[in-house]
């Protein structure tokens, strides 16, 4: 499994997360040309308090948001617009998994934002997985040109997903 998950909200389980975070990783993963069974990624599966909370730690930000992601190794190009360097790891079919970092995602900001945008819920967390996805592997929103590049990846991977564009 390419996502370990830990449940800290049970919503998540009700809501299917598991399924929904492993093809939303690995479309994202196999878009790029990795193989997922090389990779895992940690997914706190939490609500909004505990978001708050490390939102606040790590970012300096004492808002409740959708997700959080942190790199195992910080991949991100310095050059505006350009691609991240992907990792590379040997795998020889046993628990050689890369460890690619961890997200946090938190139910009710989820549930919010998918009922204000008129998306199901399905395809919101389907949304933020595959960005928390980009993120661990070193894309990144900050600059215009970095924007547009993540923004692109990420409605190619949806589109293959049958999920319409959320920009």
């Amino acid at each position: 499994m390419l996502i370990d998950l830990i449940l800290e909200d049970t919503r998540w389980q009700d809501a299917g997360l598991a399924p929904l975070a492993e093809a939303a990783a690995t479309a994202a993963l196999l878009h790029l040309g990795l193989s997922p069974s090389a990779f895992e990624i940690a997914c706190l599966a939490c609500d909004d308090a505990r978001i708050a909370t490390l939102n606040t730690e790590f970012r300096d930000k004492p808002t409740a948001t959708n997700v959080l992601s942190w790199p195992e190794t910080d991949l991100a190009p310095e050059t505006p617009g350009a691609r991240p360097a992907l990792p590379e790891v040997e795998v020889d079919g046993f628990e050689d998994a890369g460890f690619l970092g961890d997200i946090a995602i938190a139910y009710e900001t989820c549930a919010r934002e998918a009922a204000d945008q008129g998306k199901s819920f399905d395809a919101h967390v389907t949304h933020l997985i595959v960005h928390a996805t980009l993120h661990l592997l070193g894309y990144d929103h900050l600059r215009d040109q970095d924007a547009t590049l993540m923004e692109t990846i990420e409605a190619e991977i949806l589109g293959k997903m049958g999920i319409a564009n959320p920009y």
